[in-house]
């Protein structure tokens, strides 16, 4: 039997390699072509109104997409070992920013953006603290779980950058800051017993502040409502609902919506799920589900492989981030959870949540090229475990591997 370590193809021809992982560049491309069209035929009426020329919003979401890319680009690039170097400038920044848009905006109605709505800090922060939460947690170690050296420091990390979102105030984004934080201690290797009793104590913290907070303590009441008779849900939900119905199985057709026309609020941002939903049907909503479920699947495939636990984290991380965004916004749009403000990344309009998904896809792509990079070196495809028979220490829930290692 001829020997080929280096599992090339017996015929002498070579098998192609790519430096980054395909099918998650090819999805995220799908799904940035899609949602373009999805802005346009969601905006040009509404762009229409507000600029007087149909193609103004689609023009911009252009630019949006080219300064996303080049992000992208420059992440996929990054040597992660550097952001242990910038990390905690970064969420300092961070949170700097976000305290100066609540000083900036002091007493006026809109409290989240700088230039009225173009820059919005709470989509930098979800990045800026996924990328601060990995180099943190992987300095922690072992330690993670400590009381004084990890859980309380996370708690309090957690609870400003968090704080000061809910303070412009935007639940939405702070519910999936604490979920992406949640969700990440417990993929470190946190004990069980303290990442429930986190999540608990979060939900509860979140459940008082939407109960004091009058917009919010409205939208919790139309929710439970709505579950028991739609015509109480609140005019949003009912119409996204009606969007839904309308498009049936196969959709009214593309550009061919009515709930666009001045019906369905924000059709082009929170709401373009339901303008799918209506000139897709059914099977265009269960397409974009699909890819993002799909997404998903890559993006915790990209984590599981690599051996280095700072990449571990953040790929994690932005997966779970970007997966939240969308699974949110698809569920308050079908009345099956309370309203938020929660963009579906790739498809809503707006520049900030689009560079910022973006990068964090590129630091995504990062992880899979340096992978596949230290396989070439070693001349062979490795392997990996789920299980803990070999008796290395615990990396983290999505790292429990170590590549099979052969004498001889």
């Amino acid at each position: 039997m001829i020997e080929n370590p280096a599992h090339e193809p017996l015929t002498g021809g070579r098998r192609f390699q790519p430096q980054v992982d395909l099918w998650l560049l090819v999805l995220t491309g799908l799904m940035l072509l899609l949602g373009m069209v999805m802005v346009y035929s969601a905006s040009w009426d509404v762009s229409w109104r507000l600029y007087g020329d149909h193609n103004a919003v689609f023009n911009r979401q252009l630019v949006n997409m080219l300064l996303g890319l080049v992000a992208m680009v420059v992440a996929a690039w990054f040597p992660l070992s550097w952001l242990r170097k910038i990390a905690l400038p970064l969420i300092a920044g961070t949170i700097l920013v976000l305290f100066a848009v609540l000083l900036v905006n002091l007493g006026g109605e809109y409290k989240r953006a700088f230039l009225g709505a173009s820059v919005q800090p709470s989509e930098l922060a979800k990045l800026a603290l996924v990328i601060y939460l990995a180099v943190w947690m992987e300095s922690k170690g072992d330690r993670l779980s400590d009381l004084g050296y990890g859980f309380l420091p996370l708690i309090f990390i957690v609870g400003v950058v968090g704080g000061l979102i809910v303070a412009q105030p935007d639940l939405s984004a702070g519910l999936t800051i604490g979920l992406v934080s949640v969700t990440m201690f417990y993929l470190a290797g946190a004990r069980t017993v303290q990442t429930v009793g986190l999540g608990a104590g979060g939900g509860l913290v979140g459940y008082i502040l939407v109960r004091l907070h009058q917009t919010g303590a409205e939208r919790w009441l139309q929710f439970k409502e709505g579950l028991v008779d739609i015509e109480k849900a609140s005019y949003h939900v009912q119409q996204s609902l009606q969007a839904f119905y309308n498009g049936g199985i196969f959709g009214r057709g593309l550009g061919a919506s009515r709930a666009k026309f001045g019906f369905l609020p924000a059709p082009h941002t929170d709401s373009v799920y339901a303008i799918v939903g209506e000139e897709l049907g059914l099977v265009g909503a269960m397409l974009v589900l699909a890819l993002f479920c799909i997404f998903l699947w890559r993006g915790f495939k990209v984590a599981v492989e690599t051996e280095d636990r700072l990449a571990l984290l953040l790929a994690s991380g932005v997966t779970f981030w970007i997966g939240a965004e969308a699974l949110i916004n698809m569920s308050v749009l079908l009345g099956l959870l309370p309203f938020a403000g929660n963009a579906l990344p790739f498809f809503s309009y707006g520049g900030s949540n689009l560079v910022t998904t973006l990068t964090g896809v590129g630091f995504l792509l990062n992880v899979s090229r340096q992978t596949r990079a230290e396989a070439r070196k070693r001349g062979h495809v490795a392997t990996f475990s789920v299980s803990r028979r070999d008796g290395g220490r615990r990396i983290s829930r999505l790292g429990r591997h170590r590549r099979t290692r052969r004498e001889g």
